[in-house]
């Protein structure tokens, strides 16, 4: 049952790296997977070609950490020591001292000090949630800061091999732990789902090795590398001891973790003071939507900012909340506006309405990742760029559709499962932009700036007769985040 459980989750992937202790304590060959179960390992790991994209593209983890000079930093080993014997007493995790670990915590006092005041105040947004549901799973609550080392609590954050979201998972594994990605929303951004995926999967990996150390590896570097490297040890648990016989990108993620919580827990010490929090988990509300809306008419509607609405509900792709029959999608405000939301509800609905019979082009056909949906062949389709658009893999395309060759016909049907949304060449957007230029250019204009702060709506707010559509063509802005601080926008005059 432990090997199956083993390869199950190795057909998947998340990630995980490596920190240190030195016990020496040993285990028996029994004890240790077979030869066969090794090769398996290797074979599917081959196959889903594990990898750690947070090494490759996070900017939280120092490269090269060896070679950093860290000796203006004032903090001695002994006080180092003496501070991480604290820790480890409260802790299930193995903290102890080890140069290595001395020198990330000294690297991040030199060199990352400063994006803290922000990372804390993010943390007191999300560390409520997480501690909830880890708590919940029997977890220990300074697996929080392992969200941290991920995405430095970017819910929105995407590695170059498509990890996505607060705990990076990948697509497969996102399938396996029940986290659906659709055209309009990516449930790994969402949260409180991917925290209660991650808690499921953490809690896996500790059912195979019995340890919270050798877990956090294997979120990272996948369990069958860390199984591997307790085999080559010789039968070594501790994770120190195996440090030399895991992916060498790998290294630098354990102590990542634990110098993180060092610092959490020492942040008064070393001056690090949290910027105050835009909002807190408790001061949120959710409701339900009865229309499909976007977050421009909540905001044009409520007065709450539309960057606002985007922290809170990171997991709509589009800035759009798409009502789908059998499905029950909510947005989350901050409770005191959530009354504002009720009371001005069928003004939101309206206005929604409006913008759709303006709308020159339809919304994005809703559908769920990984369920079928039927492709005609257009003139200059190859299947090359068929599965680039889908995100899936020509083999597959052949598969799905019982291909023998690579030929296609013009309006031929193909079987797609794709693995994200197709988003056709934005010609018609262009060519409608350019409509609207040509439309709009006539007559006088003023320039306005964006200051930090700016919404949509707010800047419409400071012009007579302007609304956020006008506004949104007369500059070629198709997206909130688009909306940036020095941005010129031109006004037209009624």
């Amino acid at each position: 049952m432990k090997n199956f459980l083993l390869l199950l989750l190795l057909t998947t992937s998340v990630f995980a790296q490596t920190p240190e202790a030195t016990t020496h304590k040993k285990i028996t060959k029994a004890d240790l997977f077979t030869d066969y179960d090794i090769v398996l390992i290797d074979s599917l790991l081959m196959d889903t070609k594990y990898k750690s994209p947070l090494y490759e593209t996070s900017t939280y983890i120092i490269k090269d950490i060896e070679k950093r000079d860290v000796s203006s930093v004032e903090l001695s080993t002994e006080l180092l020591k003496e501070r991480l014997q604290l820790v480890n007493a409260k802790t299930p995790f193995n903290i102890a001292y080890n140069p290595a670990l001395e020198k990330v915590i000294k690297s991040y006092l030199k060199y990352r000090k400063r994006y803290y005041p922000a990372l804390m105040a993010k943390a007191e947004y999300y560390f409520p949630m997480f501690e909830k549901h880890l708590d919940q799973y029997d977890i220990p609550l300074e697996m929080k800061y392992l969200a941290i080392v991920e995405s430095a609590l970017d819910p929105t954050a995407k590695s170059r091999v498509g990890a996505t979201g607060l705990w990076q998972f990948m697509y497969a594994t996102g399938v396996q732990y029940k986290l659906k990605v659709s055209s309009y929303v990516d449930e790994r951004q969402d949260p409180v789902r991917a925290t209660i995926a991650a808690c499921k999967y953490l809690s896996d990996l500790y059912n195979i090795f019995g340890d919270w150390d050798l877990a956090l590896a294997a979120y990272n570097s996948g369990p069958g590398n860390v199984a591997k490297a307790i085999k080559r040890s010789g039968g070594y648990r501790n994770y120190w001891n195996i440090r030399p016989f895991l992916p060498s990108e790998t290294a630098s993620y354990v102590p990542a973790f634990y110098a993180t919580m060092y610092l959490f827990e020492f942040q008064k010490e070393h001056n690090l003071i949290a910027d105050a929090p835009q909002i807190r988990h408790f001061e949120t509300d959710t409701i339900h939507v009865k229309k499909t809306i976007n977050f421009e008419h909540v905001a044009e509607t409520t007065g709450i900012s539309a960057e606002l609405i985007q922290f809170l509900n990171p997991s709509y792709k589009l800035d759009i909340i798409p009502f789908v029959e059998g499905k029950k999608y909510a947005i989350t405000l901050p409770r005191k506006n959530s009354f504002n939301f009720i009371e001005n509800e069928t003004a939101i609905y309206a206005l929604a309405d409006l913008d759709a019979s303006k709308r020159e082009k339809p919304l994005p056909k809703y559908f769920e990742m990984d369920k079928r949906i039927r492709y005609k062949v257009k003139n200059g389709d190859f299947l090359g760029k068929i599965a680039s658009k889908f995100g899936v893999r020509v083999s597959e395309i052949k598969r799905w559709n019982r291909m023998k060759t690579s030929r296609l016909k013009i309006g031929q049907r193909l079987n797609i499962y794709p693995k994200k949304m197709a988003i056709p060449k934005s010609s018609s957007k262009v060519s409608t932009a350019k409509k609207n230029e040509k439309s709009t250019k006539k007559g006088a204009f003023e320039t306005y700036v964006v200051k930090k702060g700016d919404s949509l709506w707010t800047i419409s707010r400071k012009f007579k007769n302007v609304s956020i559509d006008e506004i949104k063509k007369w500059n070629n802005i198709w997206s909130v985040k688009s909306l940036k601080p020095g941005i010129k926008l031109k006004i037209y005059k009624s």
